[in-house]
């Protein structure tokens, strides 16, 4: 193991607290596992090791990520994505085939989602829309589509339907990403915001549901109880 990354992990471990442990997994439908961090002393402890790998070649960072992410914890996953963020001026049109592995094989919730797909992944689209290889030109957005299961977005081993509309809407550059994926994007907001805003999400459902989407209104309240369900479906 490289000493970095056996440096990291005792340092997450030393860091984990058994009630953020308990408490972030009630954030996720999938099963997860993590350390217990917040995400800000995370980011901190990703940006203190970069100093001490920012100069390596590429690839050796690369691999770092690589291990980091093979260990299935959420929290590392969570320094991969500020390594890779930081590489941003160092992107390369290959570096798309690693992206898009990365997204097939270890993006399983919602966090890493956001965390590999809304910075490092719309900086590279940005740079690279289209890319232009021995194969003939690739469409540098629809490739991490493809990864999370193409435009039908099917369900994957290890990816459900959900974490696949998520990959969809935030592989994006950002302009493009609230242009056409906003009515998504909203969807998803209102649901994750049922959870702990229940009331505040029904009020919005129940005074606008006669201009929202049937599919829209059904997705934002499909968390709630039933009565509060079959009270928004009523028609008027």
């Amino acid at each position: 193991m490289d000493p970095v990354i056996r440096q990291i992990r005792q340092d997450l471990k030393e860091m984990a607290d058994p009630e953020i442990q308990k408490s972030s997994k009630r954030f996720f439908k999938e099963d997860i596992c993590c350390y217990g961090i917040r995400t800000a002393d995370v980011v901190s402890l990703a940006k203190k090791y970069w100093k001490e790998i920012k100069n390596k070649n590429k690839q050796e960072i690369f691999s770092l990520c690589e291990e980091l992410y093979k260990s299935g914890y959420m929290e590392e996953s969570f320094v991969v994505s500020q390594w890779a963020h930081s590489l941003s001026g160092r992107y390369e049109p290959e570096d798309l085939a690693v992206f898009k592995r990365w997204i097939d094989t270890y993006i399983t919730n919602w966090a890493s989602c956001d965390g590999l797909c809304n910075h490092t992944m719309g900086d590279f689209i940005e740079q690279y829309p289209r890319i232009h290889g021995r194969t003939g030109t690739v469409d540098a957005v629809e490739e991490p589509l493809d990864a999370a299961g193409g435009s039908s977005l099917p369900d994957r081993p290890g990816k459900t339907r959900e974490i696949s509309r998520r990959i969809a809407c935030n592989c994006r550059p950002p302009a493009d990403r609230h242009r056409r994926y906003g009515a998504e994007r909203l969807r998803l907001a209102l649901k994750e915001a049922s959870r702990k805003h229940t009331g505040e999400v029904f009020d919005f459902v129940v005074r606008n549901k006669k201009v929202m989407p049937r599919t829209a209104l059904r997705y934002a309240i499909e968390l709630m109880p039933k009565e509060l369900k079959a009270e928004a479906m009523k028609k008027e």
